[in-house]
């Protein structure tokens, strides 16, 4: 064997997997699903897609096609060796395309699918949902034979693997070629606990189950070799509305989307005019395994007159990038290129009817089903918030669909419900932005808004950080948040029981504890201010109504992007503790002065989620305080 792993010329290439595809094919031979149909989609799927390759490539290179004009895909058991076939005359693969496609996983979200299948009971729908394609066949079959021509290529290439065992590649045999004038034969020895894919009734089954939608027409052969279609294959969503059953789209859309599960929102519509297109999109019921990838790409095909063109023309917005289906143009030319995707006005025109159309549905869905749209915002709502700080034009409207954790109670309220709940003289929209719920609720920065019944949003998505950090506003109602700037309260009224409790205090001396304050904290802080937030804790942090939000700012620092911008500290001038410094600094206690300020703030610090700047002198500064306290030589 060569230094690079393979084997020496004459002989087949030895070649291993790809970690994680080892590790994938081992969980999928040793594992026992309930259901092992999917296998059969994938292939099919994958043979549709080779088929739409190769019609779109001979657009410009009609030879491609030449005497073989006919795309299908045909599946062929044979009882007395216990193998089916696959096969297809699409695109094919040459040698190199077989050892990328067939042996490694490049797909990105492989390690999170691999988890997922070791904790799950039954893994039919992680399959669905990361798209594994190939492998599923590993399932049913203890060895696979792939031949495979790249359509114009002269020599047909063979590749082979035995219980995910590694694999093999070498140069057709002259029967194995022959077979394959162009596109893949897949054979699998099946196993015999897999035996029954060999009647040609469960093929059947599974195909007008799962692949009844592909374009191509799917042939069954049966032991005389004759073939029988057994797909309707043709164009649903070119079907009247009237005449597509519900079971249908759900077929439909698993078959497009590589799922499992039910669609959540289905859109079918047509467009004529100035422009003619039919479109057919789903909103799934569960995230799509891609959703978090850093690409955020769209998976919404094109067609162009029933042609497949690409999934990548971009046809949503990334954060609508959940939903899945296609749009099947009477207008665009055939040999769209990327270039002319970007630039074509007939396709931004489609791209903004889409946009418009997908958002119309969700706000009519949160109005007609409260409680299926909640799904829908529970599952995608941080994907969908992505568009308050992309989306200039629909900013507004995005507002309107979402929903938030507040303050007033444990159900997400729409922006519109909290505009309804206004209290006398409330102008702003108050919310909040952390890393968690609970964190959030006990937020010192709270407690103003408690003794006067403003509800507040509680922001937790990392997406929150930065959407709230543009001008945003509702109904006229600017947007404010309660860790930034100034908050004034004043005019909205206290509940009654707040207000005795608040009449009895004293301030005291603000200017002079503020003062003392700034001077032994330095530029720990931008400044020392009076709180108007604060109505039982001592102290708290902000932001500077220029600076950053102070929870962006941290995500931001968390990254070495932080601008080093120094919070606010601000003092409630009726605590005690607060008061206790006023009192070191009238009688001269320099030591107490010193040790209370800084642990006012580091207290904040600790309040707001984080570790104070040195946690050593903290806990000394509190321990000789206490102890201090206790023999009596310090005031509280």
């Amino acid at each position: 064997m060569n230094g690079d792993g393979s084997a020496a010329q004459g002989g087949p290439e030895k070649h291993l997997f790809q970690a994680e595809v080892a590790e994938l094919l081992n969980l999928m031979i040793h594992s026992v699903y309930s259901e092992t149909d999917v296998f059969l989609r994938e292939l099919v799927s994958n043979a549709s897609d080779a088929c739409d390759k190769v019609r779109y490539e001979a657009i410009a290179r009609p030879e491609l096609l030449a005497g073989d004009e006919r795309l299908a895909i045909r599946i062929k058991p044979d009882a007395a060796a216990k193998t089916l076939t696959i096969a297809d005359n699409g695109i094919g693969m040459d040698r190199q395309e077989l050892i990328d496609n067939l042996g490694t996983l490049a797909r990105s979200g492989t390690r999170a699918f691999l988890k997922g299948l070791k904790d799950a009971k039954d893994g039919l729908g992680l399959i669905g949902q990361f798209g594994v394609g190939f492998y599923a066949a590993f399932m049913v079959a203890d060895r696979i034979e792939v031949t495979s021509r790249r359509a114009g290529a002269g020599e047909a290439w063979t590749w082979t693997s035995a219980s995910g065992a590694g694999f093999e590649v070498s140069p057709a045999a002259s029967e194995q070629a022959a077979r394959v004038p162009r596109g893949t034969e897949i054979v699998l020895h099946l196993k015999e606990d897999a035996v029954r894919y060999l009647q040609p009734y469960e093929l059947e089954r599974i195909v007008r189950t799962y692949s009844d939608h592909v374009l191509f027409p799917i042939e069954l052969i049966d032991d005389k070799g004759e073939a029988r279609q057994v797909n309707a294959a043709s164009a649903l969503w070119q079907r009247p509305k009237s005449e597509v059953k519900p079971e249908d789209y759900t077929q439909a859309y698993r078959s497009l989307a590589m799922a499992f599960d039910e669609p959540a929102l289905t859109l079918h519509y047509k467009v004529e005019g100035r422009q003619s297109y039919a479109v057919l999109l789903f909103v799934p019921s569960t995230p799509p395994f891609d959703l978090t990838d850093p690409a955020r790409k769209g998976r919404v095909k094109l067609y162009v007159r029933r042609v497949y063109i690409t999934d990548d023309a971009e046809l949503l917005p990334a954060y609508l990038r959940f939903v899945r289906g296609l749009v099947d143009s009477e207008d665009l030319p055939l040999n769209l290129s990327r270039e002319m995707l970007q630039n074509n006005p007939q396709v931004r025109q489609i791209r903004s009817g889409l946009v418009g159309r997908v958002l119309s549905e969700l706000e009519s869905t949160a109005t007609k089903d409260a409680e299926a749209y909640g799904k829908i915002w529970e599952t995608f709502g941080p994907i969908l918030k992505e568009g308050l700080y992309e989306d200039h034009e629909r900013r507004a409207q995005l507002l309107g669909l979402a929903r938030f954790a507040s303050t007033a109670g444990d159900t997400p309220r729409s922006i519109k419900q909290y505009v309804a709940d206004l209290k006398p003289n409330q102008t702003e929209i108050y919310y909040l932005v952390g890393d968690s719920l609970d964190r959030l609720k006990s937020n010192p920065k709270l407690e103003a808004a408690k003794a006067r019944g403003v509800e507040v949003l509680l922001l937790t998505d990392p997406v929150d950080a930065f959407w709230t950090t543009l001008p945003q506003e509702f109904d006229g109602k600017p947007l404010k948040s309660l860790s930034q700037g100034e908050v004034d309260f004043g005019l909205i009224p206290l509940v009654e029981e707040e207000k005795a409790k608040d009449a009895a205090t004293d301030a005291g001396d603000d200017a002079a504890v503020l003062e003392a304050a700034k001077q032994v904290l330095g530029d720990k802080v931008a400044d020392v201010k009076a709180s108007t937030r604060l109505t039982d804790s001592a102290s708290c942090l902000v932001a500077s109504a220029q600076g950053r939000d102070r929870e962006l700012e941290r995500l931001l620092e968390r990254q070495n992007r932080g601008s080093g911008a120094k919070p606010i500290l601000e003092l409630n001038m009726k605590h005690a503790m607060v008061k206790a410094l006023g009192a070191a600094k009238k009688e001269d206690r320099a030591q107490d002065v010193d040790d209370l300020a800084n642990l006012l703030l580091d207290e904040a610090c600790i309040l707001d989620g984080e570790i104070p700047s040195d946690p050593a002198a903290f806990a000394r500064r509190l321990n000789d305080y206490v102890v201090r306290a206790l023999r009596g030589s310090a005031t509280v």
